[in-house]
């Protein structure tokens, strides 16, 4: 196959080493220091203190690749728009393009999924529909990650835990070619499941990460302290049943408590976020997949938002005064 990571951070560097350890051929867009560090030294994938080194062939220009099999597009958010205008010659007719991103993506409202607001464009994380235009939804097969990893230097991924991956096309169908994709995946010792409906993993997923990520970019705190104050865990409590009240308007029950999953993210200890390792960094926030596609979905669905409005304008007001936002 011909398979391009594009966006070769943590998430995209893990599951290329898998795939390039599963015997794969593996192709990389990449820029700056990442692109002269896979040229030079290729991919390392760093468990514990074991590195294990992979090849790639990486470019800085897609058109030196051509159409491609399999497309992984695994960049944060904000980096979005720009790879989509450079992505179109790897992407013809067949080509699938694995998203593996946080947040609510552009697609979320297709495949016939999301009541009466099917087929919405939503402007909070594709104003203009470039990204849909450059990239079909027909193309696009959605993937959730359940992994921690993170980036010692340039080409160079560390893997903390979690080994999952849930896939699953737009329509919720089971197709050859995401049948296919699973079979690939799992071949790579990721653990990687088909979805029937993968905007419902999407959301669940967002459900637990809307909140604890910018109250960690606003306070600089670990999940464990943010999940021990009484006040702060009320407040996210009170921005989940907003999701939880979009989510069931759209076709998406969960079941649990706010508490149950507060629960699950207190076993994590002492954890920062990715948008707390961003805010470190000096890097671009997600906050408009993360909160406010929330809010716009919200408007769209009739369901009040204050408390998620409240925690949009903290964060928002935060990130812009470093300059991530």
């Amino acid at each position: 196959m011909k398979i391009c990571i594009y966006g070769a951070g943590a998430i995209g560097g893990w599951i290329g080493a898998g795939l390039a350890q599963a015997g794969q051929r593996l192709n990389v867009v990449a820029r700056g220091a990442t692109l002269d560090a896979l040229q030079r030294d290729g991919l390392s994938l760093m468990r514990g203190d074991v590195r294990t080194r992979v090849p790639v062939n990486a470019v800085a220009d897609p058109e030196a690749l051509g159409v491609q099999d399999l497309v992984v597009i695994a960049v944060k958010a904000p980096a979005l728009a720009g790879v989509a205008e450079r992505i179109g010659p790897l992407i013809g007719a067949d080509t699938i393009v694995l998203v593996a991103m946080n947040g609510v993506p552009w697609w979320f409202l297709e495949g016939g999924f999301g009541g009466e607001i099917t087929g919405h464009r939503l402007a909070a994380v594709d104003p203009e529909g470039a990204i849909a235009k450059a990239i079909p939804s027909r193309n696009v097969v959605g993937c959730v990650v359940h992994a921690s990893c993170s980036l010692d230097g340039p080409g160079v991924v560390r893997h903390h835990f979690g080994n999952g991956l849930i896939v699953g096309e737009p329509s919720g169908e089971a197709t050859p070619r995401v049948q296919k994709l699973v079979e690939l995946l799992n071949a790579t010792g990721i653990d990687t499941t088909l979805s029937p409906q993968i905007q419902k993993d999407v959301w669940f997923k967002l459900w637990g990460n809307m909140t604890v990520n910018p109250i960690s970019a606003l306070t600089g705190c670990t999940t464990d302290l943010i999940m021990d104050d009484d006040y702060v865990r009320g407040f996210i409590s009170a921005v989940m049943l907003e999701a939880k009240e979009i989510g069931r308007r759209i076709g998406i029950e969960i079941t649990q408590s706010p508490e149950d999953r507060h629960a699950i993210t207190k076993k994590l200890g002492a954890f920062k976020t990715s948008m707390l390792q961003d805010v470190e960094a000096g890097r671009s926030v997600e906050l408009d997949a993360l909160v406010t596609v929330v809010r716009e979905l919200g408007e769209l669905t009739g369901v009040a938002t204050p408390f998620t409005d409240a925690l949009l304008g903290l964060a928002r007001l935060r990130t812009r005064q470093l300059g991530l936002y």
